[in-house]
This record gives C-alpha cells, sequence and structure tokens, in this order.
C-alpha cells in the first residue's frame, strides 16, 4: 500500500509578557512550585478574569507578520475539561471567534524548493497547570505556577507529508515568533510545544485518514522522530487490514515509540460557550496600525535584501537571518569592517564554530560584532593574513583584548614591505640551489616548498601575495 502522510501542527507558543493573560502573578520560569499561581489563576469564586493588553498586541502583531487576518472583534470561550492542573474546571480560550485567522509561514526542507504552509488560526488561551508524577512517592504533585500564562495557539492546515516538514514547519514558526519578540522560544523551559495530528491514506482518495494527535512535543528533533514512529505504526495497522483508532497518544523517547494516552476529544466534548466574564476583545484600527509600524523587518525580507544588497548566497542568507540576533550581528560586523562579504564567511564561519563549541547564543558572543569588524578590517588592510586573523580572534575569544592590541602586543603585524622581503627571498633562493634547478627545469611543484621556506623565516607575518609575486619574479 503507498499511503500519503498528511500532518497538521497545534502550536502553543507562552507570550513574553510579565503577568498572566488574566491576572497579575507572575509569569518568572523557575520558581518554587505553587508560589506565582493568584486567586484569579485558582478560579476562586468571587475573582474575575482582565484581559493583558500585552498579550493581545503580542497575539496581533504575529497575525500581522504572519500575512493573517487580524480579526477586530474576537471572542473569549470557556473550553470545560476536568483535570487536576485545572483548577477551574475550565480553560479560558478562543473558538469561534480567534483573534488571527489564515496566515502562512514558509517551510524549507533541505533539497527541496521552500513552499508556504497555510495557517488555519492563532487564537489566545491561558496555559494550565503542570502534573508532576515523579515528584512524590505513590502520588502526583501539582504545580499550578503555571496556570493562567499567555498562551497563543497557532494552528496550521493539514498539508504537511513528511516529519521533516513537520519540523521544518515548526522551526520556521519558532524563528518568527522570537524575530518579532512576542516569545523567548525556550523549548526547554516549555515556552514553546506542539501537538501533532497525523493521518495515513490512499493518494487518491479525496478523504482524510483517521487521525491521532500525539501531545506536548517540546523539541524540534522529538517532533520529527515521534511522527516517523507514528507513521510506522499506522502504516502497519492499515497494511495489516486494521483500523486506526482516533486517540490521543504521548511519545516514549526512551522507547522511541508513541502510546495511548486518551480517546481524541471532538470540539463539542468541550461544551464552548462565551465566557461571561470577559466581554468580546475590540481592536481599533488605530492600535493595529501601531502594531504593525512597530514590527521589524522580517525574515523572509532580510533574507531577499541580504542576497541582493550583499550579493549573499542563499544559503547564507538563509544561515545568517536563523535569528534575527545574528543578522544584526552579521550587519553591525560588516558595517564595521566595509565588507559583507568577509563579514558573512566569518560570521558563519569561525564564529559559528566557536559559539557551538562552547554552547553559546549569539547574543553571548564573547567577540562582539564591533570587535569583530575591527579585526575583519585588519585582514582587509593586509595588517594581518588569514593565518593570523584566525590566530588574533582566538585570543580575542580568550578574553586576551581587542585586535589591534592582541596584533602590537604579540608583534603578528603583516610583513608588506617588499624591500624587507627582497632580502629574505634572495637568501632562501640562495640557499636552496638545488630546488631552484629542479622549478626551472619545470618542477613548479616545488614552488610552494619556496613559499613555506619564506613564512617559516618570518614566522607566518609575510603577506602571501608579495612572496608569490617576488618568488616569480626571481624564480
Amino acid at each position: 500500500m503507498n499511503l500519503e502522510v498528511v500532518i497538521g501542527l497545534e502550536i502553543h507558543v507562552q507570550l513574553a509578557t510579565r503577568s498572566k493573560i488574566f491576572s497579575g502573578a507572575s509569569t518568572i520560569f523557575g520558581s518554587a512550585p505553587n508560589t506565582q499561581a493568584c486567586l484569579v489563576d485558582l478560579g476562586f469564586p468571587g475573582t474575575l478574569p482582565v484581559a493583558n493588553r500585552e498579550a493581545v498586541a503580542m497575539a496581533a502583531k504575529f497575525g500581522l507578520a504572519a500575512g493573517g487576518q487580524v480579526a477586530e472583534h474576537s471572542v473569549f470561550a470557556r473550553k470545560n475539561y476536568f483535570y487536576p492542573d485545572l483548577p477551574k474546571g475550565y480553560q479560558i480560550s478562543q473558538y469561534e471567534l480567534p483573534i488571527v485567522s489564515g496566515g502562512a509561514v514558509e517551510v524549507a526542507v533541505p533539497g527541496q524548493p521552500p513552499r508556504a504552509i497555510e495557517l488555519t488560526r492563532a487564537h489566545l488561551e491561558e496555559d494550565a497547570g503542570k502534573s508532576l508524577h515523579d515528584a512524590l512517592p505513590n502520588a502526583t504533585g501539582v504545580d499550578l505556577n503555571r496556570a493562567g500564562a499567555p498562551l497563543l495557539e497557532i494552528v496550521t492546515e493539514p498539508q504537511l507529508h513528511s516529519p521533516e516538514e513537520a519540523g521544518a514547519c515548526m522551526r520556521s514558526i519558532h524563528q518568527l515568533v522570537t524575530w518579532i519578540g512576542i516569545s523567548d522560544g525556550a523549548m526547554e523551559e516549555g515556552s514553546m510545544r506542539c501537538d501533532a495530528n497525523i493521518s495515513l491514506k490512499n493518494p487518491n482518495d479525496p478523504q482524510l485518514g483517521t487521525r491521532t494527535e500525539i501531545k506536548n512535543l517540546n523539541s524540534f528533533r522529538f517532533v520529527e522522530r515521534a511522527l516517523r514512529c507514528e507513521i510506522r505504526r499506522q502504516g502497519e495497522v492499515l497494511r495489516g487490514g486494521g483500523t486506526v483508532i482516533q486517540e490521543t497518544r504521548l511519545y516514549d523517547a526512551k522507547l522511541d515509540a508513541t502510546r495511548p494516552m486518551r480517546d481524541k476529544e471532538e470540539a463539542n466534548d468541550y461544551r464552548y460557550f462565551p465566557d461571561p466574564d470577559l466581554p468580546p476583545l475590540v481592536l481599533e484600527d488605530s492600535f493595529l496600525e501601531a502594531l504593525r509600524r512597530a514590527l521589524p523587518e522580517l525574515p523572509a525580507a532580510r533574507r531577499e535584501r541580504f542576497e541582493a544588497d550583499y550579493g549573499l548566497s542563499a544559503e547564507d542568507a538563509r544561515r545568517l537571518c536563523e535569528n534575527r540576533a545574528t543578522a544584526d550581528y552579521f550587519e553591525a560586523a560588516g558595517q564595521a569592517c566595509g565588507d559583507m562579504m568577509l563579514a558573512a564567511r566569518w560570521v558563519t564561519g569561525d564564529l559559528a564554530a566557536a559559539l557551538n563549541r562552547d554552547a553559546l547564543d549569539i547574543s553571548a558572543s564573547r567577540v562582539g560584532a564591533g570587535e569583530l569588524g575591527v579585526l575583519l578590517a585588519r585582514l582587509r588592510e593586509g595588517v594581518l593574513s588569514g593565518k593570523l586573523g584566525k590566530e588574533v580572534f582566538q585570543a580575542m575569544w580568550a578574553g586576551q583584548g581587542g585586535a589591534d592590541d592582541i596584533i602590537a602586543a604579540r608583534g603578528l603585524k603583516q610583513i608588506s614591505d617588499t624591500g624587507a622581503l627582497e632580502g629574505i627571498v634572495d637568501d632562501i633562493l640562495a640557499s636552496h640551489s638545488d630546488q631552484v634547478s629542479q622549478y626551472r627545469e619545470g618542477n613548479t611543484r616545488v614552488f610552494g616548498f619556496f613559499v613555506g621556506q619564506v613564512m617559516r623565516a618570518t614566522q607566518g607575518r609575510a603577506n602571501p601575495a608579495i612572496v608569490n609575486e617576488l618568488l616569480r619574479k626571481r624564480l
């Protein structure tokens, strides 16, 4: 059986507000359990929710950035279900009238042309608490610090057809929400989580197959691994003549397998109705226009500009725009040294290698963009050779000072004085007459030997271009 994979994602993004979506309680991560849940979050009688203006603004910014329709009129609803980490017995969410409809994100899988994946909607809701099944012996602990944290749930159309596309889609959304500053995207802290819906069907059948949902995937790698497991499992069921059951499943990373969690609910199971404590959310044109003007240059536009203005390859532009901090660093370094191509090579090369080696984000780089720009300027000016430039960079990374200080302290300034180099070249040729004869008899490979001898005699400080020119002239 040749089966087509159909995947849709529901991505929950925690918005970067200082307080929760309907209360003034803090959203700081890592506090002691149950120290950041106020009476509103706990659903005490007599308490009333009040919408967080900043959370609304962040949701609207996402809609504008993704090219969606931001609703001037949307409604909060109660989603009713009972679970220990949901003290109110319902979750405040949006259903029939979400704040964002439509939009799209670009998905690029290596070896395949990029394509747009449409978004169904993005809506605001509050987070639930967290059940801790291994915190206590013979009991489950409940931490309500996260209850009421502001979430933006982003729902894609079922247009993804492989785990790799699903991972790329999640990366694209992660890039966008961090780029426009509405989330820190810290997946290890739960700031971004994904539920993946997947079904298999006959490619000629317009009807989608029975889907399962894999809950709470909190890394790009786990999204792809979980989907591969579920594709394999559903394929075995269908090829064996069985029927896939609509259900919610969990991914077990240790076993690299999915397992049943509960029957999959339908919308009517949640008995949605408008929340009587929250009025409709009305956004004025002036509010949306101010948000639109405040949006930064978006990733796709910046990639195109890097290619058009700086002559970068599509791959280099993509790498430099993986996040806004890297794009900003690159432009600052390039402007400081006056050579954008050189800056691109160093940011994607030596700098990226150092960051990866020390597990650092570019925002924590030990060499600032301006400092790197000074080093690259010395390379352009011929003060340093490429080899010496790498040596200076490593010293800068180790905290030994700026480029000019290190060059002066170590005496690394490149020798570009033709007169000084002529004497060294003449001495080398005079002391290696056999090799000179070999070269003049046609063995041009020995030329590299002479270059090496000159560089050794100058401790690597000779200007390679001048050395090559002088050697050719003499030989």
